[in-house]
């Protein structure tokens, strides 16, 4: 597996560079770049198979540097030290993404990741995703890339009634077609999904605001979801969830 590393810290690159040699052997490094102009250059010459991308560095960041390309044709592992907002976007999309300081498991789990991948064609619909989300943080008509057994699946924000829990998987439930189950669980849906007008009402639950037909009183009280199927509101969330959903429907 051939690599590029893309940095504006020297520190950075070169640790990295330390735990790639020792506990990434299968990772030969090709280069590495300190800026966006000079790491385009690099990877047009090199053809690497991944690029260990830096989000925040000095005359553009590295979402601008893969806008750069046409198609995306290597593997990406952004590094960053803080930003969530880009966080957020990178796992909306599926995409892999380490935390500065570098974990070593976690840099070997990303590696490992990558190399099952690459055995596959690599999948630029996820960077168009990436590039269309970041311009439009919150739109319901953002897409995510929902993870399952058999690969990943596209949908907007705006088809999902409803999330279950099913285990450590989840189940999506949309205005129209089947249910899909997705390897992720219902804490790590919901933290996707917070954003969009969605609210986990329930331990097992987490519902679209803007997908509610009725809501019912009670001890937690409940409601019918526009595919009828009604959901307990537990009574620790009661006060959380009628705030919000009175802010969506104002009378």
């Amino acid at each position: 597996m051939t690599a590029i590393i893309i940095d504006d810290e020297e520190m950075s690159r070169r640790t990295l560079q330390t735990l790639l040699t020792n506990y990434c052997p299968e990772v030969q490094i090709l280069g590495e770049a300190d800026n966006a102009k000079e790491a385009y250059e690099l990877i047009q010459k090199k053809q690497p198979t991944l690029v260990f991308l830096d989000i925040e560095m000095p005359h553009g960041t590295g979402f601008d540097l893969l806008n750069l390309f046409p198609s995306i044709n290597f593997e990406v592992i952004f590094v960053t030290a803080f930003d969530q907002y880009a966080i957020k976007a990178i796992k909306f999309c599926a995409l892999d993404y380490l935390l500065k300081p570098i974990d070593v498991e976690e840099l070997k789990t990303a590696v490992q990741k990558v190399s099952k991948k690459i055995v596959q064609p690599f999948s630029s619909p996820q960077y168009d995703m990436l590039f269309e989300n970041l311009k439009n943080d919150g739109d319901i008509n953002n897409r995510i890339a929902l993870p399952s057994v058999k690969g990943l699946e596209f949908v907007k924000v705006k088809e999902i009634i409803r999330c279950e829990a099913d285990g450590r998987y989840t189940k999506f439930y949309f205005d129209t077609g089947s249910p899909k189950i997705v390897t992720q669980n219902l804490k790590e849906v919901s933290a996707l999904l917070e954003s969009y007008s969605f609210f986990r009402v329930h331990h097992s639950h987490l519902i679209s605001l803007n997908k509610i037909t009725k809501y019912f009183k009670g001890d937690g009280g409940y409601v019918v979801m526009e595919d009828g199927s009604s959901i307990d509101v537990s009574r620790r969330k009661k006060e959380g969830f009628l705030g919000l959903f009175l802010k969506n429907n104002p009378r």
